[in-house]
């Protein structure tokens, strides 16, 4: 016999893409009794967590407010905020493979059991999951996501983006963009293919709008060459030569290419000319040195080489731009001399999507009030190690 599809399931996926809240807020009513649900979804610096249907939500009675929002996007676990009166709220995670996209409020006439606990994580799951699709057939999640207009350069850099945080059994990963509604050149890219994660990040040349179009040359380009079984030094290659010949040396792009063996730990690497990539490991902040080579589209059929390095279980790396390390506030040593590292070592009991915004974070305080002067990308990979048996 076929198990029937779940009815709050089936009514996602009957929704209209811009109709998913209303449509999870009839259901979860209907079927947990809930009283009041709303959808939150994360801004793009991370910043906040905004409603989607009741842009003003009221702070009802003796309820704690919205405090168990924050905790449980930090958290990704279910946070429960019981009022004196016998309600209760339950704040669940809206997450796919790790993107952390906001929280699903759903308030209840009273403290709930297990049973409907897990109920509600589950509908969660599934809204996530709409979410995540509707995403492509509608602009309202992105309209609630944006607390400012963004450039035309910055439009393109998170349509180009895959995401901004994974997570596998043998590793999390994850990466920001600053300024956000602003971002020129600078971007990151990944996949996950078997065995195989490629991560590239890329210091974008210039500002603004022709910055980003020449990234998204790259990104395509690499794509290209990977999405076709190419390894990285075809990806490299590729992109070098798609460059060069439209703009005949006169732009290129800085990048860092590499490709983790999930069960090993062992890396690849190309190192197209920055950026630039630290091992945390324990207490200690280090570089990983590597040979660099021409940036992407300097010359024509420019030739790459690969290297490699080899990451221990519970090792964590940071790729970061130039915008990154090289931020020199008036007045100061460059963010990548000292300060970045004390950043990135408080980050210790932190996953790596609060990693990132703690260095992002971190580095605006050492601008102070002054706003970064370059784009910045942060990205953090945490390697678990593999639990199974290699080559089993």
């Amino acid at each position: 016999m076929v198990d029937r599809p779940d009815p709050v399931s089936r009514t996602l996926r009957a929704a209209p893409p811009d109709q998913l809240a209303e449509a999870a807020d009839r259901a979860i009513r209907s079927t947990l009794g809930a009283t009041r649900t709303d959808v939150f979804i994360a801004d793009y610096r991370i910043s906040g967590l905004w409603p989607v249907l009741d842009p003003e939500p009221p702070v009802a009675g003796s309820l704690s407010g919205l405090g168990g929002l924050q905790r449980c996007f930090s958290s990704q676990q279910p946070v429960r905020d019981a009022a004196d009166d016998g309600r209760c709220r339950l704040f669940l995670p809206l997450s796919v493979w790790g993107e952390r996209l906001g929280v699903l409020m759903i308030e209840l006439p009273g403290v709930p059991d297990r049973v409907t606990e897990e109920r509600a994580a589950d509908i969660a799951g599934d809204l996530a999951v709409a979410l995540r699709a509707a995403d492509r057939e509608t602009d309202r999640y992105r309209r609630a996501r944006r607390r400012e207009r963004l450039t035309m350069a910055a439009e393109m850099q998170w349509e180009l983006l895959p995401g901004r945080s994974v997570t596998h059994e043998t590793f999390h990963l994850a990466g920001q963009l600053e300024p956000a509604y602003t971002v020129g050149g600078d971007h990151f890219d990944w996949s996950v293919d078997g065995d195989r994660l490629t991560v590239t990040v890329l210091n974008g040349d210039g500002n603004g709008l022709a910055a980003s179009l020449l990234t998204a040359v790259a990104v395509n380009a690499m794509r290209n060459a990977r999405r076709s079984g190419g390894g990285l030094v075809e990806q490299a290659e590729l992109a070098s030569d798609t460059i060069y010949y439209q703009h005949r040396g006169e732009r290129y792009v800085a990048t860092l290419l590499l490709e983790l063996d999930t069960r090993t730990g062992r890396v690849r690497a190309v190192d197209a000319g920055s950026p630039h990539v630290l091992r945390v490991r324990g207490g200690t902040v280090e570089p990983i040195t590597l040979d660099q080579q021409l940036p992407l589209g300097m010359f024509a059929e420019a030739r790459y080489d690969l290297q490699e390095f080899t990451l221990a279980p519970g090792d964590r790396l940071f790729v970061v731009s130039d915008g990154v390390w090289a931020a020199e506030p008036e007045g100061q040593e460059p963010y990548g001399e000292r300060a970045m590292a004390r950043a990135m070592r408080s980050t210790r009991l932190q996953p790596a999507a609060e990693a990132v915004g703690t260095v992002m974070r971190e580095l605006h305080a050492y601008h102070v009030d002054s706003d970064l002067r370059d784009d910045a990308v942060v990205v953090c990979l945490d390697w678990h190690g593999f639990r199974g048996p290699v080559g089993g």
